[in-house]
């Protein structure tokens, strides 16, 4: 058929001025509510790494994972794609106006110290470090012996 131009409104009824230059309106996302404190959650297994961060109350903010940025397989449980996925978080944490925040670390993966190594380069102070992984008291009861 051909292409079509679409004329908006704005361009038909402005009127164009000699040695005036227009301004491109800015597109710079605002946050709707500024936060300065939060939560980093980070979920390190063996065969992945998922990192969130969250407000003081427990409401996701933003999230990522080593298999969301593109790591398949055996890559996703390196510790290169865990500081990867802290650096993204990272990122979004600055932008927001983030400035401090208390790390939740659960899980035995590789992934735990790297993660939170490349959070650290946002100039993001981080207040305290739990590990809240569960540890077993003492475990289910185990099998009894088989008689042959």
């Amino acid at each position: 058929m051909g292409k079509v131009k679409i004329t908006t409104k704005d361009e038909i009824t402005t009127p164009s001025t000699e040695g005036v230059v227009a301004e491109a309106p800015k597109t710079v996302k605002v946050p709707k509510k500024k936060i300065v404190a939060g939560t980093l959650h980070v979920e390190a297994t063996f065969n992945n790494t998922k990192v969130v961060l969250s407000d003081k109350e427990g409401n996701t903010l933003f999230w990522t994972s080593a298999g969301s940025l593109g790591f398949r397989g055996a890559k996703k449980g390196t510790p290169f794609a865990a500081a990867k996925a802290g650096s993204i978080i990272g990122e979004k944490a600055k932008a927001l106006g983030i400035k401090e925040v208390d790390v939740k670390v659960n899980g035995v993966g590789s992934g735990r110290e790297p993660t939170i190594r490349s959070f650290m380069a946002y100039d993001i102070e981080i207040s305290t470090v739990r590990d809240v992984t569960p540890v077993p008291h003492n475990g289910p009861k185990p099998k009894k012996p088989r008689r042959v």
